[in-house]
């Protein structure tokens, strides 16, 4: 049976996914998600959410933080400010969180989300998002007259220690492909893997989009495939296509 390394945090539906196609997923996640500190600036912004006329949140991690300091905070579902969300998980955290999202692009790009808003000049917009969030969004939305105020939901940690020696002895036993959703999934296996250019040697490399796909050329291991549509079900269509036939 082939093998395919997950290396998203939350990958357990991807793998189930990868396994109904006959793959054998390991997952090893190469990021991990930390909450940021109770009290602090999420939790001011989740009480005056109010007085912004767009959220913009760019993935169901934001989603999750942006409703537990609501929660946390006993703060009101805000009736104002109007939702949008990259992609369809992003969209579904929020709404089961209880938001209804009005806008998402129809690219599942973080950058394609600020020609979606329409016009924004003078409007203001809350970006809740990772620590290690490009610096693309916020410029493009400034660039076109929005009083942009990006506020940290969660943190990264790029290589998490604890990965370290699952990811050693997965790529030992061998892997026949690698997926990767996000630029800091690869920066992770970067920091992990002994030999990370020798490792992914002979092995199918999958982006889910085009700012992944950037990050692992900047490693200087561009991929072998990125998904034309930028989700897990994208990515998994995408690998089962380039595996076909076999890789090994």
């Amino acid at each position: 049976m082939r093998r395919v390394l997950v290396t998203r945090p939350d990958g357990r539906e991807l793998c189930a996914k990868l396994r109904a196609l006959g793959w054998e997923a390991v997952a090893i996640p190469t990021v991990a998600i930390m909450p940021v500190e109770p009290g602090g600036d999420l939790d001011r912004v989740a009480r005056r959410l109010e007085a912004y006329d767009w959220i913009v949140v760019t993935s169901a991690h934001g989603a999750q933080a942006l409703a537990a300091a609501l929660a946390r905070t006993g703060a009101p579902r805000p009736t104002r400010p109007r939702w949008a969300a990259v992609g369809p998980a992003t969209a579904r955290a929020l709404q089961a969180a209880g938001v209804q999202v009005a806008v998402v692009p129809a690219r599942y790009l973080t950058a394609a989300v600020a020609e979606a808003l329409g016009p924004v000049d003078g409007l203001t917009v809350l970006l809740p998002r990772a620590d290690a969030a490009s610096p693309e969004l916020p410029r493009r939305l400034r660039a076109r007259g929005a009083q942009v105020e990006e506020v940290v939901a969660y943190r990264t940690v790029e290589g998490p220690e604890r990965s370290r020696l699952p990811l050693q002895r997965a790529l030992t036993d061998g892997i026949d492909a690698a997926l990767f959703t996000s630029p800091s999934t690869a920066r992770g296996f970067w920091r992990l893997a002994p030999e990370p250019q020798r490792a992914l040697a002979g092995v199918l490399v999958a982006a889910i989009g085009p700012v992944t796909a950037g990050a692992l050329r900047a490693l200087g291991r561009p991929p072998d495939v990125v998904a034309a549509e930028h989700t897990a079900d994208g990515l998994v269509a995408a690998l089962a296509e380039a595996a076909s036939p076999p890789v090994r």
